[in-house]
C-alpha cells in the first residue's frame, strides 16, 4: 500500500505497528457553529455510510482517535469530535467546561451534521458524555461504545492521572513532552508515544510547546468530586439504555476495576464486555490493534 504525502507521518506510523486499514484516508478538519462556541472535528470516510461519533477523553482531542478512525473509515463515516477547550475547538468564555455543557454541544453536534443515527464511540469524559447522551435520546443511537469510564472509579487511578495532567503547563521541546509521556506511559512505543504527542502539541510564538486544551481545565477540581447523588444518577443513565453497548475496558487500568465493568454491564439492558490486554486506561492510543479487534464483532452485528 503506498502512503498518502498528505498524511505520511499517520499512515507510515499505522503501517509500522499493524494498523488494518486497506485505504490511506486523509481526514477533512471541519468546524461548526454550536452553542456559541466554533467547535473543530476531523471528517473520515465516506458520508453514504453509517455515521460514528467518536468522543476523547479529559485533556485530549479528536486526533488521539487517528489509527482508530483510519483503520474503521473504510466501512464506515467518521465524526471525530474537539470537546469544548480542547483540541483545536474554541475556549468557553465563561469557564463552562461541566459534562452537561458538552452533553448539550453533542446534542447540537448531531443535529446541525445530520448524522443521526449515529454510534457513539466514547473514551473516559467521551464515554461519559456518551452515554448521557445515548440516555436522553435513545432513537438517535443505534450503538454504543464505552472505554474504560464508569459511575464508580478507583481513587489511585483518578488521582495518576490527575497528576499527569496537572503537571507543567509548557513545555521547552517536542522531546520533553514525550518525555513526560513515557514516563507516564513506559509500555508504549517510541513511534506510539512521538506519533501521539505530535497529534496533540501546539508550538506557540515564544517556540515553547503546550498540549492542546484550556489550561483552566487543569484547576477545575469539580470534575474530580463525585456525590453519591451524581453517581446514582449516572447509574441511572445506564440502565435506561435500550441500543445494544459495549464496555471495553483495558486489562491494566487502574481506573475501573474488572467487578465494576461486570457490574455495569449487569446493570445495563443490553450491554457485553470486553478486556484488551495490554493496555491502561487509555485502550485507544495504549493498544490500538488490540481495541479495534475488540471492537469488530460488535460493529459486525448489524446495529
Amino acid at each position: 500500500m503506498s502512503v498518502d504525502p498528505k498524511n505520511s507521518s499517520l499512515h507510515q506510523s499505522a503501517q509500522k505497528i499493524g494498523i488494518p486499514f486497506t485505504k490511506c484516508w486523509n481526514p477533512i478538519d471541519r468546524h461548526i457553529e454550536v452553542n456559541g462556541l466554533k467547535l473543530h472535528f476531523l471528517e473520515w470516510g465516506d458520508p453514504a455510510k453509517p455515521t460514528v461519533v467518536l468522543l476523547h477523553g479529559f485533556a485530549q482531542s479528536a486526533h488521539s482517535f487517528d489509527f482508530v478512525s483510519l483503520s474503521l473509515a473504510d466501512r464506515f463515516h467518521i465524526l471525530a469530535l474537539d470537546f469544548r477547550g480542547h483540541g483545536e475547538s474554541d475556549w468557553s468564555d465563561d469557564e463552562d467546561y461541566t459534562r452537561e455543557a458538552m452533553q448539550k454541544d453533542l446534542e447540537n453536534f448531531v443535529i446541525k451534521t445530520n448524522s443521526a443515527p449515529v454510534i457513539i464511540i466514547g473514551l473516559s469524559l467521551g464515554g461519559t458524555i456518551g452515554y448521557k447522551y445515548t440516555a436522553s435520546n435513545q432513537k438517535l443511537v443505534s450503538g454504543l461504545v464505552i472505554i474504560d469510564v464508569a459511575p464508580r472509579l478507583q481513587e489511585s487511578g483518578v488521582q495518576r492521572v490527575r497528576k499527569f495532567v496537572e503537571n507543567k503547563d509548557y513545555f521547552d521541546s517536542i522531546e520533553e513532552m514525550v518525555s513526560v509521556v513515557q514516563a507516564f506511559r513506559p509500555d508504549r512505543t517510541k513511534d506510539q508515544l512521538i506519533a501521539s504527542v505530535m497529534r496533540n502539541a501546539k508550538q506557540h510564538a515564544d517556540g515553547r510547546w503546550s498540549w492542546k486544551y484550556d489550561p483552566v481545565l487543569k484547576h477545575q477540581n469539580s470534575r474530580y468530586e463525585q456525590t453519591e447523588k451524581d453517581r446514582m444518577e449516572l447509574w441511572e443513565s445506564l440502565e435506561s439504555i435500550t441500543c445494544p453497548t459495549l464496555f471495553v475496558r483495558g486489562s491494566e487500568s487502574d481506573v475501573v476495576t474488572a467487578e465494576t465493568a461486570t457490574e455495569l454491564v449487569s446493570r445495563m439492558q443490553n450491554a457485553s464486555e470486553v478486556t484488551v490486554n495490554g493496555a491502561g486506561h487509555l485502550v485507544t492510543t495504549d493498544n490500538p490493534i488490540g481495541f479495534i479487534e475488540s471492537i469488530e464483532p460488535f460493529l459486525k452485528s448489524g446495529l
